[in-house]
C-alpha cells in the first residue's frame, strides 16, 4: 500500500470511524495519519473492549484500503496496535500533544521547516484545547465524544496545548 497520507485514504479512514462510532460506549476521540501508520486517542471501558474496537477498525479499514487500491487482497498492517492506559490530566494532554502535533516532531527530526497549524492528516481541526488557534474545535461526525473526566476537562489541568509545540521535541532533534 502506498502511503496514508494522502486524501484519498483520509477520506476513507473518516468514512471508517463515522461507521464505527456509531457503536456505543466510546470510540476515536482524536487522530493523526501518518506516512506508515495511525496515531489514536481512543476511549474503551476496559481492555477487552478496546481489543474488540481496534479489531473491528482495522478489518474494516483495511477492507476499505484494499478496495481503494483496486480489489488487492491481503494484510495491510503489519502488526497490531500499541496501547498505552492514560490515567492522569498531564499524561492525556501529552498524548494528545503528540497525536495532534506529530507532524511537527516529524519535520524536527528529519530537520526540515516546522509546519504551522493543525495537521490536515488529523483531526486537529474538531480540537477544541489549542491555546492559539481561533476557529477550531467544530464537532466531526468521524468523532467520538469523550465520556471520561480525564478526556473531556481533566487533561486541561495540565495547560492548552500550542500548535506549536514538537513533541518530545529533546527526543526529536537526537540523532
Amino acid at each position: 500500500m502506498a502511503a496514508l497520507r494522502n486524501g484519498s485514504v483520509l477520506s476513507t479512514l473518516r468514512r471508517c470511524l463515522r461507521a464505527h462510532h456509531q457503536r456505543p460506549g466510546g470510540g476515536v476521540i482524536h487522530y493523526s495519519v501518518q506516512h506508515g501508520h495511525l496515531h489514536l486517542i481512543v476511549e474503551a471501558g476496559d481492555r477487552a473492549e478496546l481489543s474488540r474496537r481496534m479489531q473491528g477498525l482495522c478489518i474494516r479499514f483495511a477492507k476499505a484500503l484494499n478496495k481503494l487500491a483496486g480489489g488487492r487482497r491481503g494484510k495491510v498492517f503489519a502488526d497490531r496496535y500499541h496501547a498505552r492506559r492514560l490515567g492522569d490530566p498531564t499524561r492525556v494532554r501529552s498524548a494528545l500533544a503528540y497525536v495532534l502535533l506529530n507532524h511537527r516532531r516529524h519535520a524536527c527530526q528529519r530537520g526540515r521547516e516546522l509546519p504551522s497549524g493543525p495537521d490536515r492528516f488529523s483531526s486537529g481541526w474538531a480540537f477544541d484545547g489549542w491555546r492559539d488557534v481561533p476557529g477550531a474545535g467544530r464537532p466531526r461526525a468521524e468523532l467520538a465524544r469523550p465520556t471520561t473526566w480525564l478526556l473531556q476537562r481533566g487533561w486541561r489541568r495540565a495547560g492548552l496545548i500550542s500548535v506549536e509545540e514538537v513533541p518530545g521535541a529533546a527526543r526529536a532533534r537526537a540523532p
